[in-house]
C-alpha cells in the first residue's frame, strides 16, 4: 500500500545524508515524498540535488545559542508551526520522519497537534533538545547507541544505527605508497581542524614521511588555505567539499574529524582508524559522548578540541602509522558499532506507523 510521508531534519549534512538514505529506500517502494526544511541549511542544496521535493519554513535554533536568537526563535516559532502543519496537511503526510536539526521542532509539533504519526532518528548518545521533549509522543525512536534508550518509553525505542549510504559498507581500501590522511571538519569545515591541518604540514614535510593529505575545509576557509597548501611542500590537495566521501574513505588509512553522528557512523560503517576530535560546544557535548563510545571500545582515538594542535596531530598520527597491528585493531573494533539496513527498518518502521494512522 502506498504512502505519504514527509521526512524533515536538516542545517548539517550529517542531517540531511541519513534522512536521504530513508528516502531513497521510500521512494524504491513508490511512496510519495516531500521534505521540509529551511532555506538556510545545506537541505536547501542536498535535496534537489538528490531529486527529491522540499518546501521551507523559517526557523532558528534554541540550544546552545544567545539570548537574542533564543528570543528570535521563539518569536518565530507559532508561525513556523502553523507553516508546516499547513504543508502537513496540503500533502496529507500519514507519518513523519524526523533526523533532528532546529527545523525538525516545529514540524515535530506540528505532527503531534494533527495526530500524525511522528518516527525520531536519535543518532547521537544524548538525545537533542526536540527529541527529549517529544519523546513521549513518538510512534518509534529509532537510536545510534544502546545507552539512549534510557530517554524514551521502553516499548518505542529500538537501536538501528543510523542510516548510512550502502557504499560506506561495501567500500575496498585502496592499496598506496602513500600514507593516506583524511581530515574533515564536516560538510562545513571546522576551524580547529583547518588550523592544525595547517600547523602539521611543517611537521610532515621535516619528518619526510611517505604521506598524502585529503583535507576537506568548508568553504570558508579553503581559499586560504589551499593557497598556503600550494607552498606547503607536502604531498596531498585541499578542497572546500567531498561529494563522493566513500571514495575518500577508500583512499584514506586514516580519517581526522569531528564525532557527529554522521561521521561516527561512517567511520563504523567503512571500518576507518580514527582520531576523533569532538566539536566542544555540541549541544549536551554529544559529541564527546558519541567519540567516548568508540574509545572504550579502543575503536577510535580521541583528542579534545582544546588540544588539538599542528604538533599533536602529527604525533598521533605517526604513532599510529608506526604501529599497523594498532591500526588493524581500531579497524575491526569499529565495525561491531555498524548496522546495516537502518535505513530500511525506518522506511518499515514507517509504513507500519502509517498503517496504523489509517486503521
Amino acid at each position: 500500500m502506498l504512502h505519504s510521508f514527509v521526512l524533515t531534519g536538516g542545517g548539517t549534512g550529517g542531517h540531511v545524508f541519513p534522512a536521504l538514505a530513508v528516502a531513497r529506500v521510500l521512494q524504491s517502494r513508490n511512496h510519495k515524498l516531500l521534505f521540509i526544511g529551511t532555506q538556510e541549511g545545506m537541505e536547501s542544496r542536498l535535496v534537489p540535488d538528490a531529486g527529491f521535493d522540499i518546501q521551507f519554513v523559517t526557523i532558528g535554533g534554541l540550544n546552545r545559542v544567545g539570548i537574542s536568537k533564543q528570543i528570535r526563535t521563539m518569536l518565530q516559532l507559532p508561525a513556523a508551526i502553523a507553516a508546516a502543519a499547513s504543508l502537513l496537511r496540503k500533502f496529507h503526510a500519514e507519518a513523519v520522519f524526523s533526523m533532528g536539526g532546529f527545523v525538525s521542532g516545529p514540524v515535530m509539533l506540528a505532527a503531534a497537534l494533527a495526530g500524525i504519526p511522528l518516527v525520531v532518528m536519535e543518532p547521537n548518545s544524548v538525545p537533542g533538545f526536540a527529541n527529549r521533549k517529544m519523546a513521549n509522543r513518538v510512534y518509534r525512536a529509532l537510536l545510534g547507541f544502546e545507552n539512549t534508550r534510557r530517554w524514551f518509553p521502553a516499548d518505542r525505542a529500538e537501536v538501528t544505527g543510523l542510516p548510512v549510504r550502502p557504499e560506506f559498507f561495501t567500500l575496498q581500501h585502496k592499496p598506496s605508497d602513500h600514507f593516506t590522511i583524511l581530515i574533515t571538519g564536516g560538510s562545513r569545515g571546522a576551524r580547529t581542524l583547518n588550523r592544525a591541518s595547517r600547523e602539521s604540514w611543517p611537521y610532515f614535510r621535516s619528518s619526510q614521511m611517505s604521506v598524502r593529505i585529503v583535507h576537506q575545509t568548508g568553504t570558508a576557509e579553503h581559499e586560504a588555505l589551499a593557497r598556503e597548501f600550494a607552498f606547503a611542500g607536502v604531498n596531498g590537495e585541499v578542497v572546500p567539499f567531498i561529494k563522493d566521501m566513500a571514495a575518500a574513505f577508500a583512499d584514506a588509512d586514516i580519517v581526522v574529524g569531528r564525532a557527529g553522528a554522521g561521521g561516527v557512523n561512517e567511520i563504523a560503517a567503512a571500518g576507518m582508524a580514527s582520531i576523533l576530535v569532538p566539536l566542544p560546544f555540541a549541544a549536551d557535548d554529544h559529541q564527546k559522548e558519541n567519540a567516548k563510545t568508540l574509545v572504550d571500545a579502543a575503536a577510535a582515538r580521541m583528542i579534545l578540541d582544546s588540544d588539538m594542535s599542528g604538533e599533536r596531530l602529527f604525533r598521533e598520527v605517526e604513532d599510529l602509522r608506526s604501529k599497523p597491528d594498532s591500526l588493524a585493531g581500531m579497524r575491526q573494533k569499529v565495525r561491531q558499532f555498524a548496522k546495516p539496513g537502518a535505513a530500511e527498518r525506518a522506511a518499515i518502521v514507517l509504513e507500519e506507523a502509517a498503517e496504523s494512522k489509517r486503521r
